[in-house]
């Protein structure tokens, strides 16, 4: 059953409760969306929901978003302010309104200068970082969840198909690079998810690297692609590498070795298995390779309304994932100077098991350019 507005703030207030303060607050973001099923942009203007524990919640809300803010079906107070007069007395009015003395926020979105402004309206006003509680109700996904990241990642699919379809050698890697971001929204993309990486011989040894617009692909060359459409807000994030022309031993080795990575990655997923457990296994494969000396990331990371969210799939993390949680499983090997393999797939974990949300062939692929 698809939760109300009630519900969801309900939710959070739990959260409060539960981390021992007043209130939770959320500003534009993947929480703020979540939570009122209305996105909002974050902006110079301050936008700021607080849900307290035991009491209802009221808003500070930037005079302008007013008629996009009635769309929510809120019914809590509401403080509003112009640019003309600026943001100070409107957060006296919301604080002296809601009377806490302390308040949970998002550690890793909430901008300093919001910050400030509660400060200045409160100067005792406790502020705590609730990041991981907060977050972390985002972490179990729901059926509509489920559908919209699958949808997401179906658009990525296919426009990773007509894209490698169109390679060719002596394109750049800017030419590819647009050929699969015209691809996402032919497709049906409402947005990118993050700009895509791009990146043909040294440069896959980059994890994080931009297209080059001088680069022209070679024969030989490993070609990565990590990129992810968004729709319905939910984004996908795939990784594959593929070969141009031919592929060397080395290469057919170490794509063997990452490939063998993901797959002990599906093995130990379930639920309640740690992040820690699952990096543990998938890292374990490639330290016990000849490459070992190549590793440079962690196994991957949660995936929904952000690209990088909770749970972190890392050693030292001992969360157990439970069922409904959403990872990236995408071990990888670079060497600085030569090239790099990545495999990306985006895993619901569940009871039984890990099961593909990406199901793009992930066998070693070299394109007949």
């Amino acid at each position: 059953m698809t939760k109300t507005l009630t519900d969801r703030l309900a939710e959070y207030a739990t959260v409060a409760a539960d981390l021992g303060v007043d209130a939770v607050a959320l500003v534009p973001g993947p929480n703020f969306t979540r939570a009122l099923n209305q996105s909002f942009m974050s902006h110079e203007r301050p936008f700021i929901l607080v849900i307290p524990a035991d009491r209802p919640t009221a808003a500070l809300v930037p005079n302008l978003e007013l008629r996009s803010w009635d769309l929510v079906g809120f019914d809590g107070a509401v403080f509003d302010w112009r640019d003309q007069d600026g943001y100070d007395a409107a957060f006296s009015e919301l604080l002296s309104h809601l009377r806490i003395s302390s308040l949970a926020v998002e550690g890793q979105v909430m901008r300093v200068f919001v910050h400030h402004a509660l400060k200045r309206a409160q100067p005792d006003l406790r502020i705590v970082d609730g990041e991981a509680a907060i977050s972390g109700l985002r972490m179990i996904k729901t059926p509509e969840d489920i559908d919209a990241l699958k949808a997401a990642i179906a658009i990525s699919e296919r426009a990773l198909a007509r894209t490698l379809e169109s390679v060719r050698l002596g394109q750049t890697e800017t030419e590819i690079e647009q050929v699969l971001i015209q691809s996402l929204f032919a497709e049906g993309a409402e947005d990118l998810a993050f700009p895509p990486i791009v990146a043909a011989g040294d440069g896959s040894a980059r994890p994080h690297a931009h297209a080059r617009p001088d680069y022209r692909v070679k024969a030989g060359d490993a070609l990565l692609l990590d990129f992810g459409a968004r729709k319905h807000g939910f984004a996908a994030d795939i990784t594959r590498t593929v070969f141009l022309d031919h592929a060397s031993d080395e290469a057919h080795d170490v794509y063997d070795t990452v490939l063998r990575a993901n797959l002990k990655g599906f093995e130990v997923t379930r639920a309640g298995v740690t992040a820690h457990d699952i990096d543990d296994a998938v890292i374990g494969v490639l330290e016990s390779s000849p490459y070992a000396d190549r590793i440079r990331t962690k196994t991957g990371h949660g995936l929904g309304r952000d690209v990088h969210e909770a749970p972190y799939i890392m050693r030292g993390n001992p969360l157990p994932l439970p069922a409904g949680t959403v990872y990236t499983n995408e071990p990888g090997l670079y060497e600085i100077d030569n090239f790099g393999v990545r495999i990306e797939d985006d895993v619901l974990v569940t009871e039984s098991g890990g099961t593909s949300l990406t199901t793009f062939p992930k066998e070693l692929t070299i394109l007949p350019c």
